[in-house]
């Protein structure tokens, strides 16, 4: 079961038909998201696999994840918010248990993006279970 944050997008995804009103909504998620404090912004936090700049800082409070996230990309920027939706306040222990690609599915992504930001992706995704099992 997908977050209710995740839930919100999925809906509104289903009531916007047209794949550029998706895009846009994508890049707004993006540009709703707080700024990465730039400090954070270190090879350490970096995504390799990504043809963007990606940086994901995990948040681990009272056994529940969270992180921030962050690209040089908006629709990159938008993926990471839609990503937080899915993952922030997740039990740790539940975060490798989510069928991320599933989920994404669910919104079409998947047939959606290029081959390159859907790689991109799919490194973010598997960044997120090794911070979380970590």
């Amino acid at each position: 079961m997908a977050t209710p944050a995740f839930e919100d997008i999925a809906e509104t995804f289903d009531f916007l038909e047209d794949w550029e009103d998706r895009y846009r909504h994508v890049i707004e998620l993006g540009k709703a998201m707080p700024p990465m404090d730039p400090a954070l912004q270190v090879p350490a936090t970096k995504v390799e696999g990504c043809a963007s700049q990606v940086w994901i800082m995990p948040m681990i409070e009272g056994q529940r994840f969270d992180f921030q996230g962050d690209s040089d990309a908006l629709i990159v920027r938008g993926l990471i918010a839609v990503l937080h939706a899915l993952y922030s306040g997740v039990p740790v222990a539940e975060v490798a248990g989510i069928d991320a690609h599933a989920e994404l599915g669910r919104l079409g992504l998947d047939s959606h993006l290029s081959a390159q930001r859907s790689n991109g992706l799919r490194a973010m995704v598997e960044r997120i279970r090794v911070l979380a099992a970590a």
